[in-house]
């Protein structure tokens, strides 16, 4: 599939050179390059060279293709602990509309990503429930 892009995207210009990166490895279906507002030292962003805002816009071969690059930029930094994010939507702390791949290293407690994790208690008769509407929509 050929990659689609958007003139107004600003990580459709990067990837066509119109706005510079600091660029570390790019393939045909990937790009990828430091974050200029890092949360930590190497805190990078792997995208897709196919313009898709949300996870389900993009083809599967561009996906196939980012993954392995990011465990090959987190290996580089050398660290032990890090974070892979993908967020999908505003809410979920989207802020560019083009899927990305966050390598976020987390050298200590204090730098890299800081999140809550507000774990529920649901009834097991309703995770059954809804594991049984999952699995006929898969």
């Amino acid at each position: 599939m050929a990659a689609k892009s958007l003139a107004s995207c600003i990580f459709c210009k990067i990837i066509k050179g119109d706005i510079p990166s600091l660029k570390l490895i790019e393939t045909d279906l990937s790009y990828s390059f430091l974050d200029i507002g890092p949360l930590s030292k190497g805190h990078a962003l792997v995208i897709p060279k196919h313009h898709g805002e949300k996870l389900h816009d993009i083809p599967d071969e561009y996906l196939r293709d980012a993954l392995p690059i990011a465990k090959k930029i987190a290996i580089a930094l050398g660290v032990q602990d890090y974070n892979i994010l993908q967020n999908n939507g505003r809410i979920a702390h989207q802020e560019v509309d083009h899927v990305h791949f966050h390598v976020i290293p987390k050298p200590n407690a204090e730098e890299g990503l800081v999140i809550g994790w507000p774990a529920k208690k649901p009834a097991m008769d309703d995770l059954k429930k809804l594991q049984e509407e999952l699995l006929s929509k898969l």
